[in-house]
């Protein structure tokens, strides 16, 4: 079950990066992709994690 917020919460940072890059916010579109892939990242190890478990 918490995979599958971090995999939302993920995408949800990933469009709003998409969508302050069309309105010209770099940093805030640029804080938003980092978080995202912060969250892609903990999501990956943690379904390794279960899958070795």
């Amino acid at each position: 079950m918490l995979g599958g917020g971090l995999v939302g919460l993920a995408i949800l940072f990933f469009v709003l990066a998409l969508i302050f890059a069309i309105l010209g916010a770099r940093g805030v579109a640029g804080m938003s992709m980092s978080i995202a892939k912060w969250l892609v990242i903990i999501f990956i190890v943690l379904a390794i994690i279960s899958l070795l478990l």
